[in-house]
């Protein structure tokens, strides 16, 4: 998926890496917007040479990306994610790159503080949400949600499952036996549109509540059964969500609701919408 983000009116090209959920970033965009130069890549050159770190480790902070060029003809550019962009930033010595480095050194300092109190990233993560509209009880669950998806991804490291396509498989697997779709069909449900969109952001109550549930009995299976690899956990991760699955639909069989809506929360705070939905469609 290719796209233009803009910065100040002046257009930066990126394109989303479905594999690694990461965008990336034209960075002679990027060095073009932030210093105004005629020439970003005798600009690019210069900057390697001075930034010994930056040269060395050049093909792995940025790799040839497919994009569309401004004659509409996709050429492979240099381009980065989010962290070797921002990488890039802190060596560009330009007035509107300010900005960025000192936020870079907020978040920098911010994370220093969370690993002395890990208290301070709960607070933080409930502050944002609050930010953006959302109610103190949604709030709750959602924080609550990540801790429980931290201690299952936890128990998967220990037990020999392996990061990214593995976890994904797994977390699909829970999700279909708990919902009856995958978190990318609960997405298109959902009309979420934006491959950086997080379904769990679009969830009501219910839906968090029951996503809980399938990944904390995923957990406790797996602890259970001494669940070792792949497929073992892949055994403890269905049969984690036909426990919540079945919880869901005992719920629905007794309102007569879905506990699965369409509603998401792309325009309106959820404490809003929340005012404005049903509780749930009938069945």
């Amino acid at each position: 998926m290719n796209s233009i983000k803009l910065f100040e009116s002046k257009k930066i090209r990126s394109k989303w890496n479905e594999e690694e959920k990461k965008w990336y970033f034209s960075i002679q965009d990027v060095v073009e917007v932030l210093t105004d130069s005629s020439n970003p890549k005798d600009y690019i050159k210069k900057m390697k040479k001075r930034d010994s770190e930056i040269n060395a480790n050049w093909g792995t902070i940025c790799p040839l990306v497919e994009m569309i060029a401004a004659d509409g003809k996709k050429r492979k550019v240099q381009a980065a994610n989010i962290e070797g962009t921002l990488r890039i930033i802190q060596s560009i010595p330009s007035p509107k790159a300010e900005p960025f480095k000192l936020w870079l050194a907020k978040v920098g300092f911010e994370r220093i503080e969370e690993i002395e109190n890990p208290e301070l990233a709960s607070k933080r993560i409930r502050e944002t949400y609050k930010l953006k509209g959302y109610s103190d009880d949604w709030i709750e669950k959602r924080v609550r949600g990540i801790a429980v998806r931290d201690q299952l991804t936890d128990e998967w490291k220990k037990r020999g499952v392996k990061e990214q396509t593995e976890y994904g498989i797994l977390t699909a697997e829970i999700s279909k036996a708990t919902f009856g779709m995958t978190p990318s069909e609960y997405k298109k449900y959902k009309d979420l549109e934006k491959p950086n969109d997080n379904l769990r952001d679009h969830m009501n109550d219910l839906e968090l509540i029951f996503t809980m549930l399938g990944e904390a009995s995923t957990t406790e299976i797996a602890k259970t059964k001494d669940s070792q690899g792949f497929k073992e956990n892949k055994y403890a991760a269905v049969e984690g969500g036909k426990v919540a699955g079945g919880a869901r639909k005992e719920l629905e069989k007794q309102t007569g609701r879905k506990v699965s809506t369409t509603e998401n929360f792309k325009e309106l705070p959820e404490s809003e919408k929340r005012k404005l939905i049903s509780p749930g469609k009938k069945i």
